[in-house]
């Protein structure tokens, strides 16, 4: 490779660093910026997501005994499911 080659391959590979150096330094600052842009949206839905919790929360206070039938019932239906599981199991072993 002549020196002119070579200077001109050293010249391209400091451009291209100092091109990829400036595009890093950009995404860096689009990052804060995002950031800076969403931080108000983000707090409000961090808001509205409590919110939302308490009102569960009180749902839930308020129809207790519902909510205690509800997974009584459930608890029975997951054993009964488990029993036909394992019946059903058995007898395809037994065949």
């Amino acid at each position: 490779m002549t020196t002119n080659a070579q200077g001109n391959a050293e010249k391209f590979m400091q451009d291209l660093g100092k091109r990829l150096d400036a595009m890093i330094s950009d995404l860096h600052n689009l990052k804060e910026k995002a950031k800076t842009d969403y931080a108000d949206e983000i707090e409000e839905l961090k808001k509205k997501g409590d919110t939302i919790r308490e009102e569960i929360d009180e749902f839930r206070e308020k129809h207790k005994d519902r909510f205690d039938e509800i997974h009584e019932r459930l608890d029975r239906a997951a054993q009964e499911l488990g029993k036909a599981i394992e019946a059903a199991f058995r007898k395809k072993e037994t065949k």
